[in-house]
């Protein structure tokens, strides 16, 4: 049973743990400002020392429940927001000294790392509070650093209405690869927000995701006019390296799980996973069936379900599973419901 341990409750878990999502922007930022082969550090945690971790921390034997409290992690959110945009200006610094250097295209890789796992999955906890807050603001300042706005409409009109439908662009079909996936989903998301505020009788320029759009395309001619084309170039560089790592969590959470229209969704709709390291440092997204049946619960209060599907790996222990499609297919199909 979740919460208890040989019939013993068990104490909720220690939010200290969830500090270690710190990890990622600290590496960017000294890697950025010093320069150097330090760029390419965030890359090899990323990629290489986060899968062996999600291999080596494995899960807890049985989920501790949530805290009273969510005072701490609610700070977190608010510092994590804040750190991602030192991130983007230690970029900029970086890239504004060595301006063609390959340094500049690793720290736009190693940054977008940062920007996709920590700055996106921040600005999703906040796009979930109230429009128009200082939390939901703080989300899209987030999302306008990816240049990606329209996120917040689609995501939460609708992705979270139509998951797992043959109508939600951002959950991957069966057999589908994370490749044919990438750019199909990234125009139909961007369409569907248009259409989402269409319907609302927001047309035009009144249409917040054109607003959005066209706020993203002044930001970055402003950026132009005070800092340069090489600026300009890792700074998109790294917005196209979030947007990749944040649609590839999209293919992950929903691959192959299929419901008909109307049908009621439930928690074998979403694919979770209990690997700690994943959990602790990207604010425990993993638990996201949890997510879409109760949308308005804080991350920290998500819990897991016994039965619904579980990936074979945490987050970062899935990403090279799922570029390498003949091996992804080989090791999830089989953990697919019936």
């Amino acid at each position: 049973m979740i919460g208890m341990n040989d019939g013993k409750p068990l104490n909720p878990e220690s939010w200290i743990w969830h500090l270690l999502g710190f990890v990622n922007p600290t590496i960017v930022i000294v890697g950025n400002l010093t320069g150097g082969y330090w760029v390419a550090t965030n890359v090899i945690y990323m990629l290489g020392i986060g899968p062996l971790l999600d291999t080596l921390l494995g899960r807890a034997r049985r989920p501790k429940p949530p805290r009273e409290s969510g005072v701490p992690f609610e700070l977190m959110l608010y510092v994590h927001a804040v750190v991602q945009v030192v991130v983007l200006l230690s970029l900029i610094y970086r890239a504004s000294i060595d301006g063609p250097a390959w340094t500049t295209w690793v720290a736009a890789i190693s940054t977008g790392l940062c920007s996709g796992a920590s700055g996106l999955i921040v600005a999703h906890e906040l796009g979930h509070r109230k429009p128009g807050s200082f939390a939901w603001w703080l989300g899209q300042l987030n999302l306008l650093g990816v240049l990606y706005l329209h996120f917040a409409v689609e995501h939460n009109f609708t992705h979270h209405k139509h998951v797992a439908t043959v109508t939600d662009p951002a959950s991957a079909r069966l057999n589908e690869s994370l490749w044919r996936f990438i750019p199909r989903t990234i125009p139909a998301q961007f369409r569907d927000a248009v259409v989402v505020q269409n319907r609302k009788g927001r047309r035009g320029l009144g249409n917040p995701v054109y607003r959005g759009l066209l706020a993203q395309l002044v930001f970055v001619a402003m950026l132009y006019g005070v800092a340069g084309a090489w600026v300009i170039a890792a700074f998109v560089m790294q917005a196209g390296f979030a947007i990749f790592l944040l649609e590839y969590i999209n293919y992950i959470r929903h691959y192959g799980l299929h419901r008909e229209l109307g049908e009621r969704q439930t928690e074998m709709h979403s694919w979770q996973s209990e690997e700690r390291w994943s959990r602790w440092t990207l604010l425990e997204l993993t638990r996201h069936p949890a997510h879409h049946l109760k949308a308005t619960d804080p991350f920290w209060k998500l819990q897991p379900f016994e039965n619904s599907p579980s990936l074979p790996s945490g987050y970062y222990g899935c990403f090279w599973i799922a570029v390498i499609p003949p091996l992804w297919k080989r090791i999830v199909h089989p953990r697919l419901p019936a």
